[in-house]
């Protein structure tokens, strides 16, 4: 949308200056949102059924919001606020990192319908905007630019929702009752005892920490 950027839901007063004082704050909104999509999804979400849930009418809301993107910024926000507080001096900076990355993926699996709404917001929230800080706090004694700092945070949140998608995708494929004869190096996989795969919380662990190492302790040329 042309001028969201200087037009942001977090650049514009609480309540419009006309009309009667509004009944409800943009948390409590925010918070009405998030129980809707908790319960039936993000496309259950609309100005209408969140005026509805608050016990107000639906052009009331709009003293509140612009639109349902307005609602969806103070929704994400509001979930974001949920990783707090954030991991504190103790432990090494990657500890410290893959506390916040687990509680990341706890917060997605707490409410599933976040991944679809994490559109790129031209102006942060306020909760946002604090948890960027909190991780450039634990990054802090690592030697990497601020370029490879920001890239390590995003790179950690896209592994995170990946992760989030598949604890409810559908089962993994198998192999069984294949004929493995034209695919060799799948029947070489298969010859041996069935290994037993780490727990998923394991796999994430692990991928997060190659991931962190590979982009801001490797060496550079």
């Amino acid at each position: 949308m042309s001028g969201a950027s200087t037009d942001s839901i977090w650049s514009r007063p609480g309540r419009g200056t006309r009309g009667p004082t509004p009944m409800h704050s943009r948390d409590e909104i925010a918070a009405a949102g998030v129980t809707l999509a908790d319960a039936d999804g993000l496309a259950a979400v609309s100005m209408r059924a969140v005026a509805g849930a608050l016990g107000m009418a639906a052009g009331s809301l709009y003293r509140h919001l612009s639109s349902r993107d307005d609602l969806l910024e103070l929704m994400v926000d509001r979930c974001v606020g949920e990783l707090r507080p954030y991991p504190t001096e103790g432990g090494s900076w990657q500890e410290q990192f893959l506390l916040l990355a687990r509680r990341q993926l706890a917060l997605h699996r707490r409410h599933p319908w976040l991944v679809d709404a994490l559109a790129p917001r031209a102006v942060p929230g306020p909760n946002t905007l604090a948890y960027f800080d909190a991780c450039l706090r634990i990054l802090r004694p690592v030697r990497a630019g601020v370029a490879a700092k920001f890239e390590a945070i995003a790179m950690v949140t896209g592994v995170v929702t990946l992760f989030a998608r598949t604890a409810t995708a559908t089962a993994p494929v198998t192999f069984d009752h294949v004929d493995m004869a034209a695919y060799p190096h799948l029947a070489a996989a298969f010859a041996g005892p069935a290994p037993t795969p780490p727990p998923g919380d394991d796999l994430f662990d692990r991928t997060l920490r190659a991931l962190l190492t590979g982009l801001l302790t490797a060496d550079r040329p």
